[in-house]
């Protein structure tokens, strides 16, 4: 069964991205639909699939990422506006029997991400 998940590393300090709000959209037709916000646990991650069953279908998404939430509460000091505070990523799922991971990998001036499995 295909579904979507995400890991947030941060890192600047070594160690998973833990309290961090994403907010879920599924993109269609000019349409920005959002269907749901999650906050990933202590070890970076979501407690459940981010999306699974008949909810994940093919088309387009995006993920939002409150990153700078979090690098403030982490005491990163920094000038605001911060140069990261909401990283959207956008991305297409072609084959939803799939799973498709989609980690963050954080810094204060830096991210990467990639698909994962």
């Amino acid at each position: 069964m295909g579904r979507l998940t995400t890991h947030v590393l941060d890192t600047a300090q070594g160690r998973p991205g833990e309290g961090i709000a994403i907010e879920v959209y599924r993109l269609e037709g000019g349409q920005r639909t959002q269907l749901k916000t999650i906050v990933t646990n202590d070890d970076g991650r979501c407690d459940a699939p981010i999306l699974e069953g008949n909810d994940f279908v093919a088309g387009e998404y995006e993920l939002v990422f409150h990153a700078g939430d979090y690098l403030r509460r982490q005491g990163v000091v920094a000038d605001e506006p911060r140069f990261l505070d909401v990283i959207p990523l956008r991305f297409g799922v072609a084959d939803a029997s799939q799973h498709y991971h989609v980690p963050l990998l954080l810094s204060p001036y830096g991210y990467s991400t990639y698909r994962g499995s």
